[in-house]
């Protein structure tokens, strides 16, 4: 005993006075935060401290102790025997979604019930009437759970406390701010990264007033090159130009320089990668860069000099790739276009830049051809867009085209990517050693999935071996304008593996590419920014040709962590987007109770059909028990409810005449009866 005691004095864990071993208790004090890399490549945790400030601790990790990027931990503050230096030692780690959750409070005489929103934890959980916080019946609620240890075995009641009372449960507005707490989405910055974000404004501008440009900057203000985004954008990330050559064409893609701004380390980056993206609602955004960075200093506005990462792409006449330059440039947008705008220059003929819009028309189109027939799969989704008012609330939805403005960006967009990441690949050739890099990558489907998913078109009359790349995409060709294409459409996206962020490459099966990654939206998505900055790492090297390359030790000892950590933010976007979404859609149709519609049967499930209508893409469900005259069953096997003494049978994409019955805000439900 005495031995393991001297041992933890060594390691600062205890402190020795005598002959009495103690742990004080400014050490002992329990604190959060969520688990990041450190500047060096060192495991960190980011928290804030009793006064509201950020800060960031080491890590030590105790033998054979695991955490991962993004992870939410308990710790306390420990200290190194022979420096006195502080470190973080993690307690435990703490399943986000799982440690706070938000839901419907209902209280009784001495505890309350509240009725949890995640889909993790099955139970209610019970809160002590000393920590009602104020809490009446009806509110939602933010909990804390207290004996999260419990949380797995799903036997013992969860204890909770509520921290925070957000209104009435059931209003929209309330139920949005439920989501955002939920997934710990936050519109505001800690005011260390809104100090930092002054500090660089204020450093920009004097430097754009000397009107001096960085010696590796190529000089491309003259530039034609203008951008095309959605009518709301407020953050442009990228800018396009063309030109026709002899024998081809010269493609310049041109992404906002955010590298310059957000240096690796500053408060500003970390804060970038614990949010790791932008997430974007109906009328709101929740952005990953303050907003002087993400609408101001990055974004390529026209008119104004702004600093970019340029890649000049060279293709022949028969859009094969040939040559690609890498280049930190200074420009100057002629132009902010909406889709709207240039769609109706490529239909009309007439318009600003009309040469420049119609040859990258050209361009684009026959680089999709080309693509498709290499073996990529074109998928063709419709997407629901929101009219908000100026207190959030939704105004009217809509169906979004998807037009070929749109299709010219992605393909150049695409274009880029892959330019970029071939650009690493073979430096790593010549090398003849590894990278580090961030890889989008999209593994090959779960072969049994496809199969079941083979069985379950058999119902529409299609008949198809979804296990062959080339079947798939003769089916996506044969739906095409039938009313259960964008069905199957959404069950073969829904069969495929999630495309990630890796630092290994083993290429991306949707887009039928080897090499690909994340470059053109550093702006919004930080695997991105990474990429910049690599990248550039790589260039300066061929530029300069030093005897080694030298890369950041975070980049060579985590990046698997950061990748790990950039894909469970962005899924995590996803679905509060999702729920935002279908809040919304609820909110909308809440009052037409008793309005028939239009509808496509969707999907099929033990308790009911899903149902979708055709003019707001809004799904809800036709219960069994609501279909009059007969006693509907799920058949598993064929995939169809068969009423037991008729025989009836439905199937996925039957169109039906429904009928509202009700919406419920708060449980997002939405029901529906077959007129």
């Amino acid at each position: 005993m005495r031995d393991a005691l001297n041992e933890l004095v060594l390691t600062g864990e205890i402190k020795k006075d005598g002959k009495y071993f103690s742990i004080p208790i400014e050490d002992n004090t329990f604190l959060t935060g969520d688990v990041i890399i450190s500047e060096d490549g060192r495991i960190a945790v980011h928290y804030l401290d009793s006064e509201g400030k950020s800060n960031t601790l080491d890590v030590k990790l105790k033998k054979g102790q695991k955490i991962s990027a993004g992870d939410k931990v308990e710790f306390r503050k420990s200290f190194k025997g022979k420096t006195g230096s502080e470190y973080a030692r993690v307690i435990k780690i703490i399943n986000l979604d799982s440690y706070y959750v938000t839901g419907f409070f209902d209280p009784k005489k001495s505890f309350a019930k509240v009725t949890v929103d995640s889909k993790k934890i099955k139970q209610d959980v019970f809160v002590n009437a000393k920590d009602f916080n104020g809490a009446v019946y009806g509110d939602k609620v933010v909990c804390e759970i207290l004996n999260v240890e419990d949380i797995e075995d799903g036997i013992n009641d969860l204890q909770a406390k509520v921290i925070e009372v957000l209104g009435k449960a059931g209003d929209t507005l309330v139920e949005v701010v439920s989501v955002m707490k939920k997934y710990r989405l936050d519109e505001r910055f800690d005011s260390d990264v809104i100090d930092e974000t002054t500090d660089i404004f204020k450093a920009y501008r004097e430097k754009s007033e000397s009107g001096v440009i960085d010696s590796d900057r190529m000089d491309l203000r003259g530039l034609t090159l203008f951008t095309i985004d959605p009518d709301d954008a407020k953050d442009f990330d990228d800018a396009v130009s063309i030109e026709k050559l002899k024998d081809g064409y010269k493609v310049g893609v041109h992404i906002a320089d955010v590298s310059y701004f957000v240096r690796d380390g500053s408060s500003v980056d970390v804060e970038a990668f614990r949010r790791a993206t932008s997430v974007y609602f109906p009328g709101k955004v929740v952005p990953m860069l303050p907003e002087i960075l993400s609408n101001d200093l990055c974004s390529l506005k026209p008119n104004v000099e702004r600093f970019a990462f340029t890649v000049f792409i060279e293709l022949s006449e028969n859009y094969a790739v040939r040559k690609y330059d890498l280049t930190k440039s200074v420009i100057k947008s002629k132009r902010r276009f909406t889709y709207e705008e240039v769609q109706n220059i490529i239909d009309t003929k007439k318009g600003d830049f009309l040469d420049e819009i119609m040859l990258l028309s050209h361009v684009a189109k026959a680089l999709t051809e080309k693509r498709i027939n290499e073996g990529s799969i074109d998928f063709d989704s419709r997407e629901v867009t929101f009219d908000i008012d100026e207190k959030g609330l939704i105004k009217s939805i809509g169906i979004k085209q998807r037009l070929d403005s749109m299709r010219l960006i992605e393909e150049f967009m695409l274009l880029a990517n892959r330019c970029v990441t071939e650009f690493v690949s073979k430096l790593e050739k010549d090398l003849r050693r590894d990278l580090p890099f961030v890889f989008r990558v999209h593994d090959l489907p779960d072969g049994e999935k496809l199969q079941n998913l083979s069985e379950f078109i058999r119902q529409f009359g299609y008949r198809a071996n979804l296990k062959d790349k080339k079947e798939i995409k003769r089916l996506l060709e044969e739906v095409k304008g039938k009313p259960e294409e964008f069905i199957i459409n959404d069950l073969i996206i829904r069969s495929m593996a999630k495309a990630v962020y890796t630092n290994e490459n083993i290429g991306h099966y949707g887009l039928g590419f080897l090499d690909y990654t994340h470059f053109t939206s550093p702006i919004r998505r930080y695997p991105d920014l990474i990429v910049h900055r690599l990248l550039n790492t790589y260039n300066n090297y061929l530029k300069r040709r030093t005897e080694t390359v030298e890369i950041n030790s975070r980049y060579l000892s985590a990046l698997s962590e950061t990748c790990k950590h950039c894909s469970v933010q962005e899924q995590n976007a996803v679905s509060a987007e999702r729920e935002v979404k279908k809040i919304l859609q609820v909110e909308f149709i809440k009052d037409k109770v008793g309005t028939e519609f239009s509808a496509i049967i969707s999907g099929i499930s033990r308790f009911g059909l899903f149902v979708e209508i055709d003019e707001f893409m809004i799904e809800g469900m036709v219960r069994y028990r609501d279909i009059p005259g007969d006693y509907f069953e799920y058949d598993e096997r064929n995939h169809c409810a068969v009423g037991a003494r008729k025989r009836k049978t439905y199937r996925a994409g039957q169109r039906l005449k429904v009928k509202l019955i009700s919406a419920n805000t708060e449980t997002r439900k939405i029901d529906f009866v077959i007129v």
